[in-house]
């Protein structure tokens, strides 16, 4: 298979610099030949990969000064390896750092010294911009700028006791204002969580109601597809939903497209941002502030994800984990400096919102893009991309798949001169819409990293890298210090895993621990779902409920699609107990529900599709289905809407009356599947096969 890509100088990159240092503090032979490509993959970063998982302590250890985080303290071992992985093992234990510190400020400057420095990030030099659908509100912010309204903020929340710890929450825009209230309690040494407006009323209390925040800081507006919509009603019920937990202190509004909020007279315990702030910062306040710098271990950050049953699991990650492995990541596998201009197109309520801001530890310029990418119209995204010479665009397959759709050939449309590395996330590339790119849709110099990763770890299992091809199928290799495996696929827990024959799919696992590992649930029973997310299939190894092959020779990763029953649209992961509450409150002639994902090898996106099993005597109608739709958009946003909602006469359960989804969307995807002993029903099955080709299922239904 040829290459579509090579770098044209993999002996300039920092990948290339930072295995030649590793080569010479370690004695080692990772050398790049002059002939650098071959037919198979070259040895150059096959070799550093293996030497990454092999000496996880030393690996990590050298990645540790080669990212130079502005941090205090001594550690006496990067990792105790003799530690089960299940049980966490710290990492870096003596180490103090703060992750809004590492955002703002730089490391020591090599030549003059000091705990810190700007460089990179010097004053006048821009850090953010921000910008809509409108694209006529732009905002540019200095990285001065930033340093001031982020202790501004820190500041303001300290007055109101605010401290290590404690919890604050947002439900708003990817925006600036954003932005300051996450580096904001991260100068603390709190702990954030971020929620989209656009998700539903339930939603969101879904996941406040357990993280008890002291504060919540919302956006008064949203605006999207060029629609604008008043928040307040959804404030207010969010206040009131958080009025019984006695950690909420109340909301902060936010004026997301003037300077000043909407009246909010009518929402009890909430105030507007300006009386929040108070006065303006005196001109030593920026160099006098002191960061809260805390354990590498000590938590900062929680994000969301659902699983097959039950509250939505509330992840807790690290503060050095998330900066340790997101530097590697940037520094080497993207090539990543200060003189980037990043443009991620992401909500708040998705991991890549963290992963958009951590490009800033290295200097990077960001663009904060709120609304969609394709209003007014498909070509106004790529002209802002073009206007603000992004030189790394974070995308998915889905926005690709338009552009190819409409024959649109964003080349031909817009300058993308300044444009070197394009990330897809959120669902495999397929080989066609992987060559379009390079033959008609983007300039053929830039490196496509179709990278796939997760909440559970703030990070990636594969990616992109600039020492190897890439080629049209698959991603480029796992990241280093990841150990990733496959172990055949197997039912039960507890198991002894076996590795898959080479090239053969089976289950996604990492057999060593990774520092970016989440440090810990929230709540109760914390401990228990954390070891049966990752640990209860197979002994002493991460699992990840997914299936993928990795590519002999080439050592490429293909996800092949989830292992469980999770939902994963466009790459907004959530369980099916989320749909199944809604149906059960509000709709009492459905009896029973199905939801799976449905993923076939041609299609571009994961669609959800939902079945309603009626009881006796009651009509499955499409008002039913209308109503359905409106009951999970309001509770839980548009995102989580099913594309397509069918009857089923039977709903397939185990003997004990469990659920049984992965079978069904086994079938969906195209797969023939061999009914388990374990199913009470299992001609139950039979009737969902229909369904692999449902566009033509759905329009025939439509004529009934």
């Amino acid at each position: 298979m040829d290459a579509l890509w090579k770098h044209p100088a993999p002996e300039e990159t920092q990948m290339y610099r930072f295995m030649q240092d590793i080569n010479a503090r370690k004695n080692l032979n990772l050398k790049v030949p002059r002939r650098l490509y071959t037919d198979t993959l070259p040895k150059t970063f096959q070799d550093l990969h293996e030497y990454s998982t092999a000496n996880i302590s030393a690996f990590w250890r050298h990645a540790f000064q080669n990212t130079n985080l502005v941090h205090d303290g001594v550690y006496s071992q990067v990792v105790d390896e003799s530690v089960p992985m299940h049980s966490v093992p710290p990492w870096f234990s003596g180490i103090h750092l703060n992750f809004a510190e590492n955002i703002l400020y730089s490391g020591p400057d090599p030549i003059l010294g000091g705990m810190r420095s700007t460089k990179g990030k010097e004053d006048e030099k821009i850090a953010i911009i921000e910008a809509s659908e409108m694209q006529t509100d732009t905002l540019h912010v200095s990285w001065g700028q930033l340093r001031a309204e982020v202790m501004q903020i820190a500041l303001a929340m300290k007055r109101q006791g605010i401290s290590r710890g404690d919890r604050i929450a947002v439900v708003s825009g990817n925006s600036f204002n954003t932005l300051k209230v996450f580096l904001g309690i991260a100068a603390l040494g709190g702990i954030f969580s971020s929620t989209s407006p656009d998700m539903g009323v339930t939603g969101i209390l879904d996941r406040l109601v357990q993280l008890k925040p002291k504060l919540v800081f919302f956006d008064d507006m949203a605006r999207y597809n060029g629609k604008t919509m008043d928040l307040r009603g959804k404030i207010k019920d969010v206040v009131a939903g958080l009025s019984a937990t006695e950690e909420f202190q109340g909301g902060v509004i936010m004026p997301r497209f003037s300077t000043q909020s909407l009246d909010i007279k009518h929402i009890p315990r909430s105030q507007q941002l300006a009386a929040f702030l108070g006065a303006s910062l005196s001109p030593n306040a920026v160099s006098d502030f002191k960061f809260e710098r805390v354990a590498f271990k000590d938590p900062f950050l929680v994000v969301y994800s659902s699983g097959t049953s039950g509250m939505p699991k509330c992840i807790v990650h690290s503060v050095g984990g998330v900066l340790l492995s997101s530097a590697v990541h940037n520094n080497l596998h993207l090539d990543q400096t200060s003189k980037d201009i990043v443009l991620q197109f992401t909500t708040t309520g998705w991991i890549m919102y963290l992963l958009n801001v951590v490009h800033l530890i290295h200097g990077a310029c960001l663009v904060l893009y709120d609304g969609s990418p394709f209003h007014p119209d498909l070509t106004s995204y790529l002209k802002l991309m073009s206007a603000y010479k992004v030189t790394l665009l974070g995308t998915s397959p889905k926005w690709l798949g338009e552009m190819q759709k409409h024959g649109i050939k964003p080349r031909e449309v817009v300058d993308l001169s300044s444009l070197r590395v394009m990330i897809s996330t959120g669902a495999v590339l397929p080989e066609p819409l992987f060559r379009w790119i390079y033959s008609h849709g983007f300039p053929s110099s830039i490196h496509v990293a179709n990278t796939s990763g997760g909440t559970d770890i703030a990070g990636a299992f594969a990616c992109g890298n600039p020492l190897t091809p890439v080629y049209p199928i698959g991603m480029q290799c796992a990241p280093l210090g990841i150990a990733l495996a496959v172990y055949e696929d197997a039912e039960g827990t507890n198991l002894t895993g076996h590795s898959a024959s080479a090239g053969t799919a089976g289950e996604l696992v990492v057999t060593k621990a990774f520092p970016n590992m989440p440090c810990s649930f929230w709540g109760t029973d914390a401990k228990e779902k954390y070891f049966s997310s990752y640990f209860a299939k197979f002994q002493n190894v991460w699992t990840q409920g997914d299936n993928i092959a990795i590519f002999p020779g080439t050592q490429r990763v293909n996800f092949i699609g989830r292992s469980d029953g999770v939902l994963n649209p466009s790459g907004i992961r959530f369980g099916t107990s989320e749909l199944y509450s809604i149906v059960e409150a509000h709709f009492p002639q459905v009896a029973d529900s199905l939801a799976v994902g449905q993923k076939r090898s041609y299609d571009l996106d994961e669609h959800v599709v939902l079945f309603v099993m009626m009881k006796p005597g009651e009509a499955f109608t499409p008002r039913l289905c209308t109503d359905i739709e409106k009951a999970i958009s309001k509770a839980l946003g548009p995102r989580y809407v099913p594309s397509y909602i069918f009857q089923t006469p039977e709903i397939p359960t185990t003997s004990n009356f469990k659920k049984v989804e992965l079978p069904v969307k086994k079938i969906l995807c195209g797969e023939t599947v061999i009914p388990s002993s374990t199913l009470a029903n299992p001609d139950s099955l039979k009737y969902f096969y229909q369904f692999v080709d449902i566009n033509i299922v759905q329009y025939r239904t439509s004529r009934l």
